[in-house]
């Protein structure tokens, strides 16, 4: 683990975002790492498609949008 450093609106971004989300501010910055990452690995996905696709792999079921009534 290691220490980055961060410009002052970046951080001050990430702790208003933490606070919405319920996360560390380490955690939110550890997330929108991890968004970015897969953004760049899959460009022709969206958003919802990467976190649909990351739920799945971690065998999160969800119901269709259909099926609550």
């Amino acid at each position: 683990m290691g220490i980055i450093n961060l410009e002052d609106e970046i951080h001050d971004q990430l702790r208003r975002a933490s606070s919405v989300t319920c996360r560390s501010i380490n955690a939110q910055a550890a997330f929108w790492i991890r968004i970015g990452m897969l953004c760049e690995l899959n460009p022709t996905l969206s958003y919802n498609e990467l976190i649909g696709r990351e739920l799945q792999e971690a065998g999160v079921k969800y119901p269709s949008a259909g099926a609550a009534k």
